[in-house]
């Protein structure tokens, strides 16, 4: 009994303590609730988000799992939005990925019925740099994790292997984009310049009329068919 009493009383505080570890992601200190930030993905609930081009979260495929909200692999939920467009802005968020893992986070981005929301969304790229094809293709390592995807590459690369989190930070004032990985700006670009839209002429992005010009849109949590997690998703509008 003495023994039965000492595993209970192990696994409580096994419990307790991964509970601890998990209330600490998700929330909003005072002085950001003061300065405006909103908490995107609570731990549990998807009131924040819903599918693309639907009015409900997906039923499979996405999973709120250990505080993270994951996409599955060969889940088949699709990709989420925030319900709400956002403009200017600065997000915030922690990802990780399985072994060859990709996804990306995408930002003003428009519902086209016909056409997936990379038609018109700037993504930054998720990747698992050493294991994922995508990392050796596009020039320059443009395809590598935080990159502009498939247009600028992130320098320094200096995301974390897989199974381990990163932090992405994207900053988004008027024309002006900055992507941040691991506390590092990596990516600063102009939108809606003669040159911006050169760069897209030569890109794959080509035949995408609406690609990068949406001054306001939704937000994207990719499914690309592999295991990725988010946590601490936290926005404040510019």
């Amino acid at each position: 009994m003495k023994f039965l009493s000492t595993v209970f009383s192990l696994l409580l505080i096994l419990g307790l303590s991964i509970n601890m570890s998990n209330a600490q992601h998700n929330t909003l200190t005072e002085k950001e609730q003061q300065e405006g930030w909103i908490l995107l993905f609570d731990g549990e609930s998807f009131d924040h988000w819903r599918s693309y081009n639907s009015g409900t979260f997906p039923e499979d495929g996405w999973v709120a799992e250990d505080g993270a909200l994951t996409v599955l692999e060969d889940g088949g939920g699709g990709d989420i939005i925030t319900r709400h467009k956002y403009g200017d802005f600065i997000l915030k968020l922690e990802w990780k990925v399985q072994e060859s893992g990709n996804s990306g986070i995408l930002y003003r981005g428009i519902e086209q019925p016909n056409q997936p929301i990379y038609w018109s969304a700037p993504e930054f790229q998720i990747l698992d740099n050493e294991n994922h094809p995508d990392a050796d293709m596009g020039e320059d390592g443009n395809r590598k994790s935080a990159s502009l995807y498939d247009l600028i590459p992130a320098e320094p690369q200096n995301a974390n292997p897989y199974g381990e989190w990163n932090s992405a930070k994207i900053v988004a004032k008027g024309s002006t984009i900055e992507h941040w990985q691991n506390g590092e700006k990596v990516v600063t670009y102009e939108m809606w310049t003669n040159d911006w839209y050169e760069m897209i002429r030569n890109s794959k992005f080509s035949e995408h009329p609406e690609f990068g010009d949406p001054r306001e849109g939704h937000i994207s949590l990719q499914d690309h068919g592999d295991r990725v997690s988010f946590r601490n998703i936290k926005i404040k509008e510019l």
